[in-house]
């Protein structure tokens, strides 16, 4: 009888940690969220109307990535450049697109050589995306978020 009180006891005393409750801090849990957050990727990316019947997260960010640039080689072509010397350079394009669809060149790299030839390249780039159809923001968990990118432009005058 003797051992069977003191088991119980022993019991009795080791299960009271079972019921504690435990207190969480939504600080906690708000830190923990983040750690496991990756903030370099996009559940969705900016799309525009014709490439909304993509099925994959890759062909949305290629149907986006040729729209832009279909869009900034028919503009470029459709302008008359005279020049002295080839120019064969391909431009950097820096742009993001914020939360509410506005696309905006962030920045410009273009050789030296490319701006001596053609000395209003700079503007006809930027000039070439404010014709680009509508943009639905990039989705991340449900919210729209910005985005940024880097849109490669050849240019070739020969």
């Amino acid at each position: 009888m003797n051992r069977i009180v003191c088991l119980l006891i022993l019991l009795f005393a080791t299960s009271c940690n079972y019921f504690e409750k435990k207190k969480v801090y939504p600080e906690d849990l708000l830190e923990e969220e983040l750690q496991t957050f990756n903030w370099n990727e996009v559940d969705t990316y900016p799309t525009f109307t014709d490439c909304e019947h993509m099925t994959s997260k890759e062909t949305h960010k290629l149907c986006f990535q040729n729209t832009l640039i279909s869009s900034v080689n028919q503009y470029l072509s459709a302008q008359n450049f005279v020049v002295s010397n080839d120019v064969n350079d391909t431009i950097t394009l820096k742009i993001k697109i914020d939360k509410s669809g506005l696309l905006k060149v962030t920045s410009i790299k273009i050789r030296p050589e490319t701006i001596q030839e053609i000395p209003k390249i700079d503007s006809l780039l930027r000039q070439s995306l404010k014709g680009v159809p509508k943009i639905y923001p990039a989705i991340k968990r449900n919210q729209q978020v910005t985005t940024a990118f880097e849109l490669p432009v050849i240019v070739r005058i020969k």
